[in-house]
């Protein structure tokens, strides 16, 4: 998936928005038809409350896959995104009145520092970058990299919430993955009239990129579409296997699967598209993968599991 939309990106900058349509119209289709059976299954949570969600949902696709045109890099991208666990917490403190342990606390301390050190060595390659031109033209592309910025900390900030309204609703009316997984991403579509013309423009540019022929099928298309059709396709797998681990596993193992999966697809961006990463952004990056983990106890569980393995070792003598 991350490859897929790396290149679409680097080919066409700016094209989210067909990125998002594509996957969002593939994953309604699918849920139509074997989720509702064509429209003749009752929703199990009212489609008000879905609404409400879908709103916030869409809203946050849209503003993650957009920050990309404001001088957002990639690398840069998936650590900011790395800290909604930490975001659901602090929102889980100030709407739904939790409190957690000191390890947590840290957690957000470290968390908060590593997107903290990204951030500002981000803003200092946007600075030297652009003072190869003009003083005017350094102050614009600066400005821009901080409007991208905060479309990413509304983002990060709504999607938090949108976390919390849906363990409401889960506590309320029980767990409903595949539903929630089809009315997330087809009530939204009407939005994206919106955004028809950037979407057709985008159409075109497709159809103009080079012609490939796909393998197995036989069949010759446009290069762009070849990776648009693997990146939907390998969305659908991932966000489906996220709303799975959801309903059949622990929140400890959801949390840790999904940290994992965003850290190595950043080494693999930054491995693999040669992107400008300098030891402040491993640190960063470091302490932030060291404090998603805090916040998931993995280090608790770990010596829990040991603890135990030595208990029944000690039995069986």
């Amino acid at each position: 998936m991350l490859l897929s939309f790396i290149r679409l990106n680097k080919e066409f900058p700016g094209c989210g928005n067909i990125v998002t349509f594509a996957q969002f119209i593939f994953i309604a289709l699918e849920g139509f038809i074997f989720e509702t059976k064509f429209g003749r299954k009752k929703p199990a949570i009212p489609v008000s409350n879905y609404v409400i969600m879908v709103t916030m949902f869409f809203t946050v696709s849209v503003i993650n896959n957009y920050a990309l045109n404001f001088n957002i890099a990639m690398p840069l991208h998936m650590i900011f995104r790395s800290g909604s666990l930490i975001a659901n917490m602090i929102l889980g403190i100030i709407i739904l009145k939790k409190r957690y342990s000191a390890s947590k606390y840290l957690s957000i301390v470290l968390v908060s520092t590593g997107i903290f050190i990204c951030t500002i060595m981000s803003a200092k390659q946007v600075h030297d970058v652009s003072s190869d031109g003009s003083e005017e033209q350094g102050f614009y592309a600066f400005m821009r990299w901080l409007i991208g910025i905060a479309m990413l900390t509304f983002a990060l900030l709504m999607s938090a919430r949108m976390g919390i309204f849906q363990e409401t609703l889960y506590k309320h009316y029980g767990k409903h993955s595949k539903e929630a997984l089809f009315y997330n991403h087809c009530l939204p579509l009407p939005g994206f009239l919106l955004l028809s013309t950037d979407i057709y423009n985008h159409c075109i540019l497709f159809n103009q990129s080079t012609p490939v022929l796909v393998p197995v099928v036989g069949l010759t298309m446009p290069i762009m579409w070849l990776y648009l059709l693997i990146n939907v396709i390998t969305q659908y797998v991932c966000i489906r296997g996220v709303f799975i681990l959801t309903t059949e596993c622990a929140s400890l193992t959801v949390t840790l699967v999904v940290t994992l999966r965003k850290f190595i697809s950043l080494i693999f961006s930054i491995l693999y598209f040669q992107n400008p990463f300098t030891a402040w952004h491993w640190v960063g990056t470091a302490v932030v993968f060291i404090g998603t983990l805090l916040y998931t106890e993995v280090w608790s569980s770990v010596q829990a599991a040991l603890q135990g393995a030595e208990v029944k070792e000690k039995k069986a003598e």
